[in-house]
């Protein structure tokens, strides 16, 4: 594929968050870009508003004749079902259709690429890369899979000779790159209706990192069965944080490298998983030539991610956290951080399941994480791209969790039901569409507050 042969982009699932990346990157580029999505989202205005023509039905007669010129490229993702009559028509008439894999594969491949990949922390992770690397004022280029609060957008371009992208494990994505510098952060099991089993997804991580280019670098979370340079908390990592201090939610630590030691590094978001994404970001920068010491320095003035611990609320007497965590291992990573930041306090978890398949896989675990936190709220399973799995259901899980302080709320009760919350800390977890609900609580319960 040849980017200057092609006259028009055509998004198929363009509200995505590494769809909507790839589509500013096209617009930014001078092409004509548009796209179909199933429902309107603060993503698609966002799109919508840089002049990029969304509709929300599929129906191929909504795609204007623009579209369907021979030199449009179609972009789709595999969330959108192949009956989809757009993807039919494009399939039936010979266009060029690639995944959004590829097509991120084929603009980042001549580029110093950093690619973070891992079940856990990519999105953070390469947040705050592209951070390190503004800060550093290098000629990047960053495909996100969040909205980074440093740049608010998922799209980053201030040049081409560096990229920074997620490798994303789902549906084999991460397959695509040619890395010059990547990480991986975890390898626990999850898109098991992919892979079918833990090993089998491993096997497809060591697969990525056969993918790194000759004289590149790996980095790998100690512990991980992966050969490559280590990074971890307090145990001898060749990039390792030490003598943690907390100040005023602000963790201040030495940052230990191969060649030196740090001092007084400060990094604002909570949690110890926060501070090995730090970590891995800051060791990755470090391969593009930028002083340790500057890394460092920018590591403390990153503001974070949209829905990655993100206080909505921070008061005295009262505090709101959303977070993206779907995953059981998240879920215990936001519960350490808030225990660690908020301790003594009593906190309500809402909880909405994303995907009837990962309820099913992970169910006995979801329960135990759950159940740590004082008072649960379980929303119903959000199903993204699933059909109903007979038995999986939210009642199901609940049932399973042993705190009796829990119960099952619907969605439109929601409001009602936070309202009336008398906790000093309430968590909003999900990476399903309780994130549309997040602004509507913060409204409640600022009044209340």
């Amino acid at each position: 594929m040849n980017l200057k042969d092609i006259h028009s982009v055509y998004f198929i699932g363009i509200g995505g968050i590494g769809m909507s990346a790839l589509a500013r990157y096209f617009n930014f580029i001078g092409k004509e870009v548009a796209g179909y999505d199933k429902t309107p989202t603060p993503i698609t205005e966002g799109l919508e508003e840089l002049g990029i023509s969304v509709h929300f039905e599929d129906n191929v007669d909504l795609i204007s004749d623009t579209f369907k010129h021979p030199q449009t490229l179609v972009v789709y993702t595999p969330a959108v079902p192949v009956s989809h009559s757009e993807y039919q028509f494009y399939k039936n008439n010979s266009f060029d259709i690639k995944k959004r894999s590829e097509v991120l594969g084929i603009i980042t491949k001549d580029s110093f690429c950093l690619a973070v990949a891992g079940t856990h922390g990519k999105t953070t992770t390469s947040c705050i890369l592209a951070h390190l690397l503004k800060e550093c004022e290098l000629p990047f280029s960053a495909f996100l899979g969040g909205i980074s609060e440093d740049f608010n957008s998922n799209f980053v371009l201030e040049g081409t000779e560096y990229s920074v992208v997620e490798a994303d494990e789902f549906d084999r994505s991460f397959l695509r790159l040619t890395p010059t510098v990547a990480c991986v952060t975890s390898m626990d099991a999850d898109h098991l209706d992919i892979y079918g089993t833990k090993e089998e997804l491993e096997n497809s991580f060591r697969e990525f990192v056969g993918k790194i280019k000759p004289n590149g670098k790996l980095f790998v979370r100690n512990g991980l069965s992966l050969a490559g340079s280590t990074f971890g908390i307090e145990d001898g990592s060749d990039y390792c944080i030490q003598n943690i201090n907390i100040e005023h939610g602000t963790y201040i630590f030495d940052l230990v490298t191969p060649t030196e030691v740090i001092e007084h590094v400060k990094f604002n978001k909570p949690g110890r998983h926060n501070l090995l994404n730090g970590l891995a970001a800051f060791a990755m920068a470090v391969q593009t030539g930028c002083p340790p010491h500057r890394l460092a320095e920018a590591l403390g003035s990153f503001k974070g991610v949209q829905r990655r611990f993100s206080y909505q609320i921070k008061q005295k007497d009262f505090v709101f956290i959303d977070d993206y965590a779907h995953h059981p291992t998240e879920i215990n990573a936001v519960y350490q951080a808030v225990r660690e930041m908020h301790a003594g306090e009593k906190v309500t978890v809402i909880f909405q399941p994303h995907l009837f398949s990962r309820t099913q896989d992970f169910a006995d675990d979801f329960a135990k994480s759950l159940s740590q936190f004082d008072d649960i709220i379980l929303l119903e399973i959000y199903p993204a791209r699933e059909e109903p799995i007979e038995g999986v259901t939210s009642q199901w899980l609940l049932d399973k969790i042993e705190n009796p302080n829990k119960k099952l709320v619907a969605k439109s009760d929601l409001i009602n039901e936070v309202s009336n919350c008398k906790s000093g800390v309430l968590v909003a977890l999900g990476a399903g569409d309780i994130g549309l609900e997040v602004p509507k609580i913060k409204k409640e319960l600022s009044y209340a507050h």
